[in-house]
């Protein structure tokens, strides 16, 4: 329900206040209309409790910017919004167009270090964030005294004479809460089996990143993804101010799971009072991947899980870790991003993960 002051609103209260319910809260579509952003398309999603994001249309319904009252939640980079059309499939020209937003899809097909499977050519982390949606619909929906602000579309990822996989995505959040919800149903519309690889790149930047920062995760164990990894193991969930020449910094983590096969853990901020927690279904994304990249001008952390590593298809293969879909089946993965905004909020999750 919406609040307002110490006052919750009623439905009935609402429609008497106020004269739309978009002076307060709401969906909204609209393009980009200069510099690489131009075209673009979204919808702006705010919930009336000051969590505003715009879901990414033309970029398979990816989550680009995020804040809480006016305080940027994710990180953005100097490439900014861009269009598809300016994706480069090859090396690790992927970076020229991922310009971080708080949740980028990687994958399909494959993902990960620019990599050479069975003789073809792949880049760095797939194609699925730069493919436009279609059959896009938006919907606000009402339950009571609870509104649903509904935005669905499919993705596409097809390639004539090989592979043909599809997410139908739904994103949703209730009027005066601070979660984003996102179901993906992954279906395989081919006639052959076909590589699935996935992973939800979340993004956080600064303020909530800062030298006071810590991530929490039930993690049974944590493995440094190279020997640069290792020298910082010692410090893994601790962060630092942004630093000149700071290294790309990877730790790959096993997290518990609850009863129902769901994972979670949570980035905070005990000196700004702020946080932001995932809780995922685990049972498809077995992998939680921590990114530190704390440079100078790049200040940024990805929480990530996934369903494989990040080192490339032919790894996978190698290693026989590689997740096929057959013909005409599906996954269907859930995952809440929330926001914490009090000592009350992050005192709870911490307990939460500690108790997990």
């Amino acid at each position: 329900m919406l609040k307002i002051g110490n006052k919750f609103l009623t439905r009935e209260e609402i429609k008497r206040y106020f004269g739309s319910l978009h002076q307060v809260a709401g969906l909204k579509r609209f393009a980009y209309q200069e510099g690489k952003a131009d075209g673009l398309e979204a919808v702006e999603c705010r919930t009336g409790t000051g969590l505003r994001y715009h879901v990414l249309l033309s970029r398979g319904m990816d989550i680009g910017l995020c804040e809480y009252r006016g305080i940027p939640i994710n990180f953005r980079s100097a490439v900014g919004e861009s269009s598809p059309k300016y994706f480069e499939a090859t090396g690790d020209e992927w970076l020229r167009n991922f310009g971080g937003g708080l949740l980028v899809t990687c994958g399909l097909n494959y993902l990960g270090a620019p990599d050479t499977d069975q003789g073809e050519s792949l880049g760095l982390h797939g194609r699925i964030s730069n493919t436009p949606a279609e059959e896009i619909s938006l919907d606000s929906i009402w339950n009571g005294d609870e509104c649903t602000f509904l935005v669905k579309g499919k993705t596409r990822e097809a390639k004539t004479l090989s592979s043909h996989l599809l997410i139908s995505r739904k994103i949703s959040s209730k009027l005066g809460e601070n979660k984003i919800i996102l179901q993906d149903t992954i279906s395989n519309e081919g006639f052959h089996k076909s590589p699935l690889m996935l992973l939800y790149h979340i993004n956080i930047g600064y303020p909530l990143l800062d030298k006071e920062s810590r991530l929490y995760a039930p993690s049974l164990q944590v493995i440094p993804r190279d020997k640069q990894a290792e020298k910082g193991m010692d410090k893994y969930n601790y962060y630092s101010a942004p630093e000149l020449n700071y290294p790309d910094t990877v730790f790959y983590h096993q997290l518990k799971t609850d009863a129902t096969g769901w994972s979670r853990a949570a980035f905070i901020n005990s000196e700004k009072n702020l946080g932001l927690y995932i809780y995922y279904d685990s049972r498809y994304l077995p992998h939680f991947i921590q990114w530190k990249f704390l440079e100078m001008g790049n200040y940024v952390t990805g929480m990530e899980p996934a369903n494989c590593l990040v080192e490339g298809r032919s790894k996978e293969r190698e290693q026989r870790s590689l997740v096929y879909l057959e013909p005409g089946e599906k996954q269907v993965i859930q995952l809440e991003i929330g926001l914490l905004i009090s000592s009350d909020d992050l005192e709870k999750e911490i307990k939460n993960i500690e108790n997990f």
